[in-house]
């Protein structure tokens, strides 16, 4: 992320890439003593003019705004109103505080620059070389002598090249990563069979019963757990942090890396002295974008002066957040081990050079599905919500997600509703294409659904029933397999693919986890409606159904105008054929759909962490599950919006018609509803009227 100074600065005029701080020039373990000026000058000249480059500044102006609005914020904040947000801060702390834990021994074990260890164990020739796993087009990690030029993960291979000239680029392993990560877990459940693996390389250890029944300490047994892993290897090394807590433990582990350990006592005094000139940015969850943020707009730089400010951190943050940047400053983590969650979700994607060419998205979409399928059925799940995530060659990150009727999992059913969603964006020049998969079968994640929520496969159907109830023997052709509801979202996406099961603090404001602060748009609330939302009277199924004209036209007076309200007519310059009105009152629910799902979205999210159709607390950080839970709110509504309560009361009215009045209608034509019996009809009648003219 762009990190630009003030351009008032005349050194910034001078030399405009000391303004431009993006990942690739942050500190990491094995960078100390890189000549930071020359490595932002050959990212910035290398980057000036991309798309990447004019992405990034769009993401910078739009952060800037956020932050003068912050600014503009605290400057209306009267001393009664920080008054009040200091006693808010203050009882909250005290509320922290009786939560601290310090009888608990963690351990947060970090292997060192994991698959170029790996790559060198495979390759001793690599030993001693700079050398990085990836290719020109992008990094997955560099070893120890890479990083002294500056070369780090998730920088291009084409920057980290001219930074490094004489860097060996090795192509990425999964099957050897996984193989050796299964060999850490070995040591590790030997010491916690609980432990959370938060990657293929780290994990967290609960290691206080064993110190117990060793009578040892957390600091020998973190010594003799990375000796474990070493030997388990075949050469492998690990650096370890112990701490009271898992917040802490993070941090620690990477004060003495590669091959080290770093011991915090469990005391409180010892804690807070720790904590206190500790940079936000160590902490694990404050990223680029927080940082940027506490600092400018608060003036915080340090986990210390979090505390020193607390009531502006109540006054501007919402709850959660707040509740997140206090335990920071307390230096208070979790404790307890956390519980495993089912999961729900499971994405692949893959980055390529930027392509139109269609044959090659769509190979590169079935390989992404079948690499999904394969994900999915080892895990034994199916799924009902297909996303497809789109990173176009200018960086827009788009999302499209169709819900199937059914569960699936084989490649071939995701590959039809996929290819559906990719077709209809084309042409487009891309560079990333991912799906994710979630809704899974509630048998597996024991979620049992709403019995009295209708799939809209069930609604259609219903429509038969009802027209049978009617005395109408002709039937819709639907296909079960293809009814689905089909949504967009414009949103943002995390910066790689790894798929984890983080259990450490994450940034509640950071761009990588797509919070409201964190990108031009917010992951819900400037969700836009691209598709029909009553496919039914698209032009081509109008065509159909008004081919004959003169004999259809009353239909299209008769049923449209009750879909509208109440009181709607065609203007009366309006002289075009029936087609023309059906065009014409397509438009028109489009726009009253779209102005009904925009309205919902608005109101989502109270303060930014709680639902307000049903107050389910969610924290920003939580991107994939509230993007889910906004998937499911929105089919949710489509559904109960066709299906409503008319339905119901049209059936009612059925039962109640004697059956000699029955027998009189099927005699005859059908009739067109009276004006009397009100001047709405229920849409489920409208798509049994209209399908018979088909």
């Amino acid at each position: 992320m762009l990190a630009m100074a003030n351009t008032e600065s005349s050194g910034d005029t001078a030399r405009p890439w000391q303004s431009y701080n993006t990942a690739y020039t942050n500190a990491k373990a094995g960078m100390q003593g890189v000549d930071k000026e020359k490595v932002q000058r050959i990212v910035y000249e290398m980057s000036k003019g991309s798309q990447y480059f004019k992405n990034e500044e769009r993401k910078e102006a739009f952060i800037r705004e956020k932050i003068e609005n912050m600014r503009a914020r605290c400057a209306k904040l009267k001393p009664a109103d920080l008054a009040h947000y200091q006693t808010v801060a203050d009882k909250r702390i005290l509320e922290l505080e009786a939560t601290r834990d310090l009888s608990r021994i963690w351990v947060h074990v970090d292997m060192d620059a994991f698959y170029a260890a790996v790559e060198t164990l495979s390759d001793p020739s690599l030993k001693g070389k700079p050398m990085a796993v990836g290719g020109m087009s992008m990094i997955s990690t560099a070893n120890y002598e890479a990083r002294r030029f500056g070369v780090r993960a998730a920088m291009p291979g084409f920057i980290a090249r001219k930074l490094c000239p004489e860097l060996i680029f090795v192509p990425t392993d999964f099957k050897k990563y996984t193989y050796y990560s299964d060999l850490t877990r070995k040591v590790f459940e030997k010491y916690d069979p609980n432990f959370v693996a938060a990657s293929l390389d780290e994990a967290y250890l609960d290691v206080t019963e064993v110190c117990k029944e060793r009578g040892t300490t957390g600091e020998e047994i973190a010594r003799e757990l990375r000796a474990g892993v070493h030997d388990e290897t075949g050469g492998l090394t690990c650096s370890a942090g112990v701490a009271p807590n898992r917040l802490l433990a993070k941090v620690c582990s990477d004060i003495n890396k590669p091959n080290g350990q770093f011991i915090l006592p469990n005391d409180r005094m010892a804690v807070m002295t720790f904590i206190s000139s500790l940079p936000i940015r160590k902490i694990g969850g404050i990223g680029k974008v927080t940082e940027l943020i506490l600092r400018d707009a608060l003036g915080i730089s340090t986990c210390e002066e979090i505390l020193q400010k607390s009531s502006y951190i109540c006054a501007l943050f919402s709850h959660s957040s707040a509740d997140f940047f206090l335990s920071v400053g307390l230096a208070i983590g979790g404790t307890d081990t956390p519980q495993v969650r089912s999961r729900r979700s499971i994405s692949n994607e893959r980055t390529f050079s930027a392509t139109g060419d269609e044959a090659f998205l769509f190979y590169k979409l079935a390989d992404i599905a079948e690499m999904l399928s394969t994900d999915l059925q080892k895990e034994g799940l199916r799924g009902r919500t297909l996303t497809l995530k789109l990173k176009t060659a200018s960086f827009e990150v788009r999302t499209r997600a169709v819900t199937s009727q059914k569960h699936i999992c084989s490649t071939e059913d995701i590959m039809k509703h996929a290819s559906k969603l990719l077709k209809a964006e084309l042409p487009v020049s891309l560079r990333l294409i991912g799906l994710r998969l979630s809704h899974f079968d509630e048998e597996k994640v024991g979620a049992p659904s709403d019995p009295t929520q209708k799939t809209l496969t069930d609604y259609m159907l219903s429509g038969d029933a009802l027209r049978k109830n009617m005395g109408d023997q002709s039937s819709l052709d639907l296909d079960s397999t293809d009814h689905c509801m089909m949504h967009s979202e414009e949103t943002c996406l995390s910066k790689d693919g790894h798929q984890t099961s983080s259990c450490d603090y994450r940034d509640p404001l950071d761009e990588n986890h797509l919070s409201n602060l964190d990108d031009s748009k917010s992951t819900l609330g400037n969700f836009e409606e691209k598709e029909e939302i009553y496919e039914s009277m698209s032009n081509a199924n109008a065509e159909k159904m008004y081919a004959n004209d003169n004999q259809n036209e009353d239909n299209v007076q008769d049923v449209v105008p009750p879909l509208l309200g109440p009181g709607y007519s065609f203007p009366d310059h309006f002289e075009g054929s029936s087609l023309d009105r059906v065009n014409s009152v397509t438009k028109t629910l489009g726009d009253v759909a779209s102005s009904s799902i925009s309205q919902k979205e608005s109101l989502l999210w109270v303060n930014d962490y709680k639902c307000s159709i049903c107050g389910i607390e969610m924290p920003p950080s939580f991107v994939e599950e509230r993007q889910e839970h906004f998937d499911f709110h929105l089919a949710e509504k489509l559904q109960k919006e066709e299906s409503g309560t008319d339905f119901k009361t049209c059936v009612l009215k059925k039962r109640s018609v004697p059956k000699d009045h029955i027998a009189s209608q099927r005699k005859h034509k059908k009739q067109k509803p009276s004006p009397k019996e009100g001047k709405h009809i229920p849409i489920d009648v409208f798509f049994v009227k209209s399908n018979q003219n088909f």
